[in-house]
């Protein structure tokens, strides 16, 4: 038996991971030059993480949860304008690795 998370489903779990990548993207728009891409690379990895776990509600296990927390506090490390930038496609792959990988 699988052990749930006290974060609830993918969806719950899917906001908490946003609300970090939203500060991640606003470090991104620093640089000006990025800042086109920046916004849109942000916009279109948040509406596929949303709609990924709109599709899959299911209670998120342990596994998951810890997989997503550690990810989030990653990317909170990040200072770096450039660096963020580099972890706007990065830090969504892991979320999404770990929720299709849920069982």
């Amino acid at each position: 038996m699988t052990e749930t998370s006290p974060a609830g489903t993918a969806p719950a779990l899917v906001e908490r991971a946003l609300e970090s990548y939203q500060a991640l993207t606003e470090l991104g728009e620093r640089i000006e030059d990025e800042w086109q891409y920046v916004t849109d690379l942000s916009a279109a990895w948040s509406a596929e993480l949303r709609q990924l776990a709109a599709a899959d509600p299911r209670p998120v296990d342990a596994a998951t949860e810890d997989a997503v927390s550690a990810a989030i506090e990653e990317i909170r490390l990040i200072e770096d304008p450039h660096r963020a930038i580099d972890w706007l496609s990065t830090f969504p792959q892991i979320v999404r690795l770990a929720l299709e990988g849920r069982p």
